[in-house]
């Protein structure tokens, strides 16, 4: 009897042999997670590339550089994830319903982000390996995901090797994901590309990003929230398609490309426009008595970013530093051999822009000269 005078119930579950809990009553499922693997086998094996000695399932993955062609490498190393435009791409699949198409993007962008920082030192892409966890292993999302992985290796000329599915519970609510992307390039050594050739004269050659690629979104969901977009709806600077799939196109892969204008001669640096835009990402590749003078009509800004801009007010050096506003890798490039490289990247399929070119930096000057007033003025 209780003090109140009530029966007292033991509601504990007693355990026995016979109804003990498994893992999968504790919200995780092995024989969902083993059919996993199986599912993305043969999107793995679609990435083989010479060096690659083993397929999904072990321990850990081989690669044999030799086999790739060099001699004596360099290996470069770069890890990033999506930041919160997956976010963006969860509450696009609930209140879109574009479901696949969402993820297999977020799966290109992983690799996208990823290899990007691998070519500006002169470095091809070899291997990559990806880290997926999630509360509750959806697997055709998950499928989806690992396919626009492979697609990303495709473009990139990498070997997916291997990687890691967790299933969390507890540590992600509901469908929520999350992941991350890891990628090993080589180049042989005394090639490396570091911007130490860089001098006054070079010209800047600008190629074109598809989006916002993978930076800023936190920004963006913010200009959605204030001004009560709809995802579903057509985009209001694309109607062709949805607000979502606007903002949701994968970033651009730039290997190819970059890769055959550096073996082509008189390329003397590359850099990826990611989070801190071209004010930010420029400096890190010149010499510091050197500047990049950029002529904000050298090209025009993408629809994409002039909406965003209008939409919640953003004053032209905030987008200038937080977007990569339509250019999403520079070219560094020696002059006599500006127009040969423009042609070589308009023939690997980018759009090129001549954004400027390399000068002597003022005492305590910016890195970077650009009138971001005037690249925003029509906007």
């Amino acid at each position: 009897m209780s003090e109140n005078g009530g029966d007292s119930q033991n509601k504990t579950q007693k355990i026995s042999p016979d109804n003990g809990l498994s893992y999968r009553d504790a919200g995780v499922d092995i024989d969902a997670g083993n059919a996993f693997i199986e599912r993305i086998k043969p999107h793995a094996r679609s990435t083989t590339r010479a060096g690659a000695l083993a397929g999904l399932g072990g321990f850990g993955a081989f690669f044999d550089p030799r086999a790739a062609g060099y001699q004596d490498p360099l290996l470069v190393a770069a890890t990033d994830g999506v930041g919160t435009k997956l976010r963006l791409a969860l509450e696009s699949d609930r209140q879109a319903g574009i479901h696949a198409g969402i993820h297999e993007g977020i799966g290109v962008d992983l690799v996208a982000m990823c290899v990007n920082d691998l070519v500006v030192q002169g470095a091809e892409p070899l291997f990559f390996l990806d880290y997926f966890a999630s509360g509750k292993l959806d697997l055709d999302r998950g499928t989806a995901l690992v396919a626009g992985i492979a697609e990303g290796c495709r473009q990139a000329g990498c070997a997916l090797i291997g990687g890691e599915t967790a299933e969390m519970p507890g540590l992600y609510d509901g469908d929520d994901y999350d992941l991350a992307g890891f990628a090993v390039g080589a180049v042989e050594r005394g090639e490396e590309l570091t911007g130490s050739a860089v001098a006054a004269g070079d010209l800047l050659l600008g190629l074109g990003s598809s989006g916002a690629h993978s930076n800023g979104f936190s920004l963006i969901r913010k200009v959605l929230e204030l001004t009560g977009a709809n995802l579903a709806a057509p985009a209001p600077f694309a109607p062709d398609g949805s607000l979502a799939e606007a903002l949701l196109t994968p970033t651009r892969i730039y290997v190819g490309s970059c890769l055959a204008a550096y073996r082509a001669g008189g390329l003397h640096a590359l850099a990826h426009i990611t989070g801190g835009g071209l004010p930010e990402n420029l400096p890190r590749v010149l010499p510091d008595h050197l500047c990049a003078r950029i002529a904000p009509n050298s090209w025009s800004l993408p629809p994409l970013f002039a909406w965003l801009r209008s939409s919640a007010g953003i004053a032209p050096k905030e987008m200038l530093r937080t977007f990569n506003c339509g250019i999403g890798m520079v070219a560094v490039v020696a002059p006599e051999r500006a127009e040969a490289l423009a042609e070589l990247f308009h023939e690997k399929g980018e759009a090129v822009y001549a954004l400027g070119r390399i000068g002597e930096r003022a005492a305590g000057g910016p890195a970077v000269e650009i009138d971001a007033a005037a690249l925003f003025q029509d906007s």
